[in-house]
């Protein structure tokens, strides 16, 4: 099926039928506040949209798409734009559709365990909703009091906690979307929805396959007991032992971060996180659960700590000094602007018993290139967020950092790993594809996509490297990464 043709002036006769149901200040077509719109927290992709809408009901987003679809004018959805894949940048001849102002909370049923939110409903807020009932909302990224659960369920995105969580997939009970043609549709609602597994298939799809409109969560019950604890450890290499260690224990931590010596000099400077002087790393460990289960697991993380290195161990006595462990490691993206103007926020995955080995190798690649890298991680799960550190004022200097970001890519999938853990594909990652997917991979996907998507007019460009129309004859996709024509990455 071919994609749909823009006709001539689909642009003006979307707009005037979105003047038919949006509020004048929900319509947004001046050239200077477009640009507001112009990337997502991936500031080096900009694209200024065609035209921005704010609905504020399912209806409302009904009628924008099915203009969109009638008129082959493509579209793209956006949340609060904190994503870090550039899976919300705008097309240059369609319309964003932005959830921001779809915030309201449903319906809570403690009783079930569950509540029902717009799209645009930040995530901590269905934490704050329910806390005084003793529950909460699991799925906690790091821009939790930013980003919002509709962006969450178009990244499948992580956190701290997913450890022992899960992801977002593992909260989301069912979805109210509205497909690329216009029409509302339920996916799941039952804990055991018989059939394919649609639901499944919508979260983390990154809004090519449609809008989420409303989102049915699951809520947690507050654990009886919670205690964090801060080690820090000469290196890297011994942390990382202490984690594998600890896991192989049979211990399941809610949470396991790690932070080197380069991003907490970072955070530092920006929170005054007050992390052990001299450490080459930092872990984070976080216990919840019955009373009796946190206080004997403790004592096993504290002995294994103890074994594999750290010079100093602090525990958290109430939930004041809780928050101040945790403000260093949450603030860390944004800290490591205090010591470099620019800087790649890249997102990786290995097998957790890889990490000695996988850091040494981006220490050595960072030490051949000249390049600086931060190492901030869930080191629980193997999910690596090396920032890797630029002048973008410097000639070559940003071609350079790309390279070294996409080596580090190439390891993690050297390794087993992915090239994403829970900030996407986007427009960012598209090309690197191809090294994680064969071409039958690639081909399957899409016709996923094509079964919700035939017109491509949702989000098009994202995720595919080589994005094509429906029932076009796939081509070549995998490349060659310019580190790898300098040879710097042979070694790896």
């Amino acid at each position: 099926m071919q994609s749909t043709e823009s006709r001539p002036g689909a642009l003006d006769h979307v707009i005037n039928r979105f003047r038919e149901i949006l509020r004048p200040d929900s319509l947004i077509t001046d050239p200077q506040q477009l640009r507001t719109y112009e990337c997502d927290g991936l500031a080096s992709y900009r694209v200024i949209p065609a035209v921005v809408v704010l609905p504020e009901t399912a209806e409302q987003v009904q009628h924008v798409v099915r203009a969109c679809a009638d008129n082959g004018v493509p579209f793209v959805a956006r949340g609060s734009g904190t994503g870090l894949s550039g899976g919300a940048l705008p097309h240059a001849e369609g319309v964003l559709l932005v959830t921001a102002r779809m915030r309201q909370i449903l319906h809570i049923d403690l009783a079930n365990e569950r509540a029902v939110v717009q799209p645009g409903v930040i995530n901590l807020d269905v934490t704050r909703a329910v806390a005084a009932d003793g529950y909460y909302f699991a799925p906690d990224p790091s821009s939790q009091q930013v980003c919002s659960v509709g962006g969450n369920v178009a990244e499948n995105s992580g956190g701290a906690h997913c450890l022992k969580y899960g992801f977002t997939t593992n909260h989301i009970l069912g979805l109210e979307v509205v497909a690329p043609d216009g029409e509302l549709l339920e996916l799941g609602g039952s804990r055991e929805a018989p059939g394919y597994d649609l639901l499944g298939a919508f979260i983390g799809s990154e809004g090519t396959l449609g809008v989420v409109t409303a989102i049915t969560v699951r809520l947690l019950r507050a654990p009886e007991a919670v205690q964090t604890l801060l080690a820090g450890f000469p290196s890297t290499d011994e942390a990382g032992a202490a984690v594998s260690a600890i896991i192989a224990d049979g211990v399941t931590p809610a949470a396991i971060e790690m932070m080197d010596a380069l991003s907490i000099e970072a955070a530092e400077q920006a929170v005054q996180c007050g992390y052990p002087a001299g450490a080459g790393a930092v872990l984070v460990i976080e216990l919840d659960g019955p009373a009796a289960e946190v206080a004997h697991t403790f004592e096993q993380v504290k002995r294994h700590c103890d074994e594999h290195g750290a010079f100093e161990i602090r525990v958290a006595a109430d939930d004041a000094e809780r928050a101040t462990i945790w403000k260093g490691r949450k603030s860390a993206f944004a800290a490591v602007g205090r010591i470099s103007p620019d800087y790649i926020v890249q997102d990786g995955v290995i097998p957790r018993t890889a990490l000695p080995e996988v850091l040494g190798r981006i220490s050595a690649l960072s030490a051949e290139s000249g390049v600086r890298v931060a190492n901030v991680f869930h080191a629980g799960d193997g999910n690596l967020h090396p920032l890797v550190l630029f002048d973008g004022s410097v000639p070559g200097a940003e071609e350079q950092a790309e390279a070294v970001s996409g080596a580090i890519l190439d390891l993690c999938v050297e390794r087993g790993g992915s090239i994403t853990g829970e900030h996407g594909v986007g427009a960012d990652k598209v090309t690197y594809m191809g090294r994680m997917f064969t071409a039958d991979d690639l081909d399957t996907m899409q016709r996923v996509r094509c079964a919700f998507d035939p017109a491509n007019l949702c989000n098009p460009g994202k995720v595919f490297p080589t994005p094509r129309l429906c029932g076009e004859v796939p081509g070549p996709r995998r490349g060659v990464h310019p580190l790898t024509e300098a040879g710097l990455a042979d070694q790896f």
